[in-house]
């Protein structure tokens, strides 16, 4: 990709070891994303056999410690429990991305920041505009944010599925945008989710945070230390009122990411270890394979045949999800882009088009595990409403895939030579010549 120094460009090609970086993390999340598929799809077959009860029967099985107030259902565990370590990994890549990736510099934030912004911004007013009209009651506006989120894994599945191979500077910008979505869904979760908040709860649950911050920050990472502390955390933090999956982002912010002058001797890293890489390196492949698809398990298998499928798709919540979804997301996150080109006077790289910001921009309308979680926080009440939107989820989802393969895929040729030229090493020594510094001067 070429650059121009009179003029800024967006989705410039960023350096080896970002790249790298972007590379292993996407990787692990494009297999992730692969087992998220097959499970989401063995909950929807098995909750539409004539074994149905066995599914939620299985899904609504109560288990734990009454007095602890956590005696809960296998799905609730899933979504309480499991994604908590999603969380703790969004916490780790928001950690790195502000202090040593692209979000730490303003010109290459502006445009994930502001396509991420827009894209739950105008999903969540479609949204209330398709419901409003629709003449929906009042509860249902309570599912506003269902079709602000953005899931990457299940992004990149569909990217592996459709052979599409981006290139560095667009997965880049994929990854950040997911980054910066999640910071915004987990505040929305805590912020709007949160309807009984028992403060002495959420005080206590500083201490165990602030001793799970004191050993990481010393590079102590004993797991018979750190897992202890970390539950501690996430049973208050749920005992307090407010989704316990917060619990894991707030551990995520605490474990450091530069190096410090000096380690105690009970370091279990040096002084010069990015832990936080060191515990996503551990815990990606636990999330991505394990935690998000159990999750997508249990909240996954809805009904979709006999009575269910024909009040579903009259329902003012699902049009509103599809809409927001599909439309909102597609215009969010391109308008978002674009208003930053316009008003920076910066220029696309010559390589690329704004036919894959649009197949981006339909890509990020693909919010199923998020989307999912904030259906239940919706719709916890509503058992028939819970189900109509999470099957607005799987079908907004399905067509904003569906609509970017057919987008991205007609641009495959150009990927593909983009994709050479990033792996050639002519001298030999490791880094691509399109990532050496005199690439950039020629």
């Amino acid at each position: 990709m070429s650059l121009n120094p009179l003029r800024p460009r967006l989705f410039a090609r960023s350096t080896w070891q970002e790249a790298q970086y972007v590379a292993r993390a996407l990787r692990t999340e494009t297999v992730g994303g692969a087992i998220l598929l097959v499970a989401a799809v063995a909950a929807l077959v098995w909750a539409n056999t004539p074994w149905h009860e066995t599914y939620e029967g299985l899904r609504d099985f109560t288990i734990g410690p009454h007095v602890l107030h956590l005696d809960l259902t296998l799905g609730t565990w899933a979504a309480d429990g499991l994604l908590a370590i999603f969380f703790f990994v969004a916490g780790l890549e928001l950690k790195r991305e502000f202090l040593v990736g692209d979000l730490r510099i303003p010109a290459k934030a502006a445009v994930p920041v502001a396509a991420a912004l827009c894209g739950v911004a105008v999903p969540a007013i479609v949204y209330a505009v398709t419901v409003t009209g629709l003449g929906a009651d009042a509860d249902a506006l309570g599912g506003w944010a269902i079709p602000t989120a953005t899931d990457i894994a299940f992004a990149l599945a569909v990217l592996a599925v459709v052979g599409t191979h981006l290139p560095s500077a667009l997965r880049s910008f994929l990854l950040t945008l997911a980054v910066v979505d999640d910071l915004v869904a987990i505040s929305i979760i805590a912020i709007f989710y949160t309807s009984d908040l028992d403060l002495p709860m959420l005080a206590l649950a500083a201490i165990p945070l602030a001793a799970f911050a004191f050993l990481v920050q010393r590079r102590i990472t004993h797991w018979w230390l750190l897992v202890p502390l970390g539950v501690a955390v996430w049973a208050l933090v749920h005992a307090s009122g407010i989704h316990a999956t917060v619990a894991g982002v707030l551990m995520g912010l605490t474990v450091p990411v530069r190096p410090r002058r000096s380690v105690p001797r009970a370091s279990t890293l040096d002084a010069s270890a990015d832990v936080a890489h060191h515990f996503e390196h551990r815990l990606r492949p636990l999330s991505s394979g394990v935690a998000v698809p159990v999750f997508a398990f249990f909240a996954a298998g809805v009904t979709v045949v006999g009575s269910n499928l024909g009040a579903a798709v009259t329902d003012a919540v699902v049009l509103g999800a599809v809409a927001g979804l599909v439309l909102g997301k597609l215009v969010g996150v391109f308008a978002g882009t674009w208003a930053v080109a316009r008003f920076t006077r910066a220029r696309l790289d010559d390589d690329l088009s704004w036919w894959d910001v649009l197949g981006l921009s339909l890509l990020a309308g693909v919010g199923f595990t998020v989307s999912l979680l904030i259906s239940e926080l919706a719709f916890a009440d509503q058992t028939d409403r819970l189900e109509h939107a999470k099957l607005a989820v799987l079908i907004g989802s399905v067509v904003s895939a569906s609509l970017a393969a057919l987008v991205l895929r007609r641009r495959n040729t150009v990927y593909r030579r983009l994709e050479e030229e990033e792996a050639l090493d002519s001298d030999g020594d490791g880094v691509p010549d399109c990532f050496e510094p005199q690439a950039s001067t020629k």
